[in-house]
């Protein structure tokens, strides 16, 4: 499940800083300052990752230190391009039929894997039915789950999809059938576990075909040159590459235990590239090559319907307007993170720039005056004579770092402070907390209140809202919706407007109805979102064209664009 991977790599994310690239029309060798480039033996770029990295198989990837060299040496159907707009990839062209339910896609011509070998539609759809397969043990298959008879294959059923909802016409077609529509379809396809991935390669050594890469297995605009599961990846460029070729002669993908062996091994002239450490970023602020870039994560606190106190709507925003969020990241995180009313974030398709917190409060500096009020007319409504007659409530959460705990710490002393009412913390383990939030799903517990995180996995927000608010949905686990509170049936009505925009080709449509969802959810505290994450990073100044990108991704066309100046 993606919050597997979410929780598991908290820690890794803050190290992990993966890059992509703004667009540049100039010509080899120069750019539009005029920038002279350096010879092609100097033509090398140094980019580190939080090592051995957990697989190089597309089908098993879900953390961002894997993805990285993963979108280097393999490629799909689709990408996402710098503005996070879907663009073809190993396909040319797609069409959509009348009821949404197939899709046609035309290949490029002429394409081989980066051996030589042919790359066919049948490759394409083997991939995607290997991905799926239990065998294959891919905890993120679900990003195809919307393939028709998808729980059918994973859950062993049938042997195959290929000939029923994928198929290969002919050498240059690829159809894909789905069980329902879905307007976001391409964006899920953007994800790694619908690359194409070498037969031959894993027939001859089976799982192990990622500790022999340098003999082929991908299409993308790199190659393997080596790899060692101690000091790192040596990527070449692909002469095989259908796209335009990198200008770079060598990706040297290089591990590290931490975010502050990357960052002393940038001061030594060790890497190209760094995320800068907390305790580092005031004094990098105005170096060369400093970068300070939203990304696609936020981070919240979340109450569980099913848990008394929090059935109550009006208590569930007391909490949340008693938190001046502003506050909490200046004085706990040292501002390196943006203050959010949001579930949506920003800088993607979907962010409405008018969204308010309950109640209407505009700012990210919560309501005192509010909070207190809406308590006293929460705890009259649901029978509580005063404070001292809620039941004990705690606040469980995985420490990511020092500034975690602080940002929890000060968000506790706010609700003794404001609402006069203590909140105990539970500090438990990451795969402990897996178990928990699993086993609180249509439950009154385990879980009271928790605190959580997300990065999108592809740039659309039904992955914000309906991954988590929809009816059914496995990361529902606070039971929006399917609860006694006051606001179930709104909130029912909520998910079925969800399940209306997953639909609709309308884009202008979809945007409203998601727009409106999300300001429902906010008022009910469906989420508590503190802050929008940002990348801070530094590059050196030779390093061109390298900029860092709120998808965390970098699109396999861009790569031409990188070169190291003289």
């Amino acid at each position: 499940m993606k919050e597997k991977r979410v929780i598991g790599l908290l820690s890794a994310l803050c190290c992990m800083l993966v890059i992509a690239l703004t667009a540049c029309g100039s010509s080899p060798g120069t750019t539009t300052d005029a920038t002279t480039a350096a010879p092609s033996d100097k033509q090398s770029l140094r980019y580190p990752v939080v090592g051995d990295i957990a697989t190089f198989d597309p089908a098993l990837a879900q953390d961002l230190d894997s993805h990285f060299p993963i979108r280097a040496v393999f490629t799909g159907l689709v990408a996402l391009d710098t503005d996070l707009t879907i663009k073809p990839q190993l396909a040319t062209s797609w069409q959509q039929s009348a009821d949404g339910l197939t899709w046609t896609f035309k290949l490029k011509p002429n394409l081989t894997f980066s051996d030589g070998t042919p790359l066919t539609s049948q490759d394409v759809v083997w991939s995607i039915n290997r991905a799926l397969l239990p065998a294959t043990k891919s905890s993120v298959s679900y990003y195809l789950s919307l393939i028709k008879d998808y729980k059918r294959i994973i859950s062993g059923q049938v042997p195959t999809l290929i000939g029923t909802s994928l198929l290969a016409p002919d050498p240059q077609t690829v159809v894909i059938v789905l069980s329902q529509p879905a307007a976001y379809f391409l964006q899920t396809l953007s994800y790694a576990t619908s690359y194409v991935v070498e037969k031959k390669l894993i027939d001859k050594y089976g799982a192990k075909f990622t500790d022999h890469l340098d003999e082929g297995g991908g299409a993308g605009p790199f190659k393997v040159a080596s790899y060692s599961h101690t000091r790192g990846i040596e990527l070449i460029p692909n002469d095989k590459y259908y796209g335009p070729k990198p200008k770079l002669q060598r990706l040297s993908v290089i591990f590290y235990n931490d975010l502050d062996g990357m960052y002393k091994a940038y001061q030594a002239n060790q890497l190209d590239f760094t995320p800068v450490p907390a305790a580092n970023i005031e004094a990098e602020r105005h170096s060369p090559g400093f970068r300070e870039t939203p990304i696609l994560t936020m981070r919240y606190i979340i109450m569980n319907y099913l848990a008394k106190p929090f059935d109550s709507i009006k208590i569930r925003q007391a909490f949340a307007l008693a938190l001046n969020k502003d506050l909490i990241v200046q004085s706990a995180l040292k501002n390196t993170f943006i203050p959010s009313n949001h579930i949506v974030p920003s800088d993607m398709p979907g962010y409405n720039p008018d969204l308010t917190g309950p109640d209407g409060v505009k700012t990210t500096q919560g309501d005192a005056s509010k909070a207190k009020t809406l308590l006293e007319q929460g705890l009259r409504e649901a029978g509580y004579a005063s404070v001292a007659a809620l039941p004990p409530i705690t606040l469980t959460f995985y420490p990511r770092n020092q500034g975690f705990k602080d940002a929890i710490t000060a968000a506790v002393q706010m609700w003794k402070n404001i609402l006069g009412i203590n909140v105990n913390v539970n500090i438990v383990a990451r795969a402990r907390m897996l178990d928990l939030q699993n086993a609180t799903k249509g439950s009154n517990g385990p879980l009271q209140m928790w605190q959580a995180g997300w990065n999108a996995d592809y740039p659309d927000p039904q992955n914000w809202t309906s991954t988590f608010f929809s009816n059914g949905s496995d990361y529902n686990q606070f039971n929006y919706g399917q609860n006694q509170s006051a606001a179930a049936s709104e909130q029912q009505q909520v998910q079925q407007q969800l399940a209306q925009a997953d639909v609709s080709k309308d884009q202008a449509q979809r945007l409203k109805l998601y727009y409106d969802a999300e300001q429902k959810i906010v008022n009910d505290v469906g989420w508590l979102p503190l802050w929008q994450e940002k990348l801070q990073s530094l590059t050196r100044p030779n390093i061109q064209n390298l900029s860092i990108n709120a998808a965390q991704q970098i699109s396999p066309d861009e790569w031409s664009k990188i070169y190291v100046s003289q």
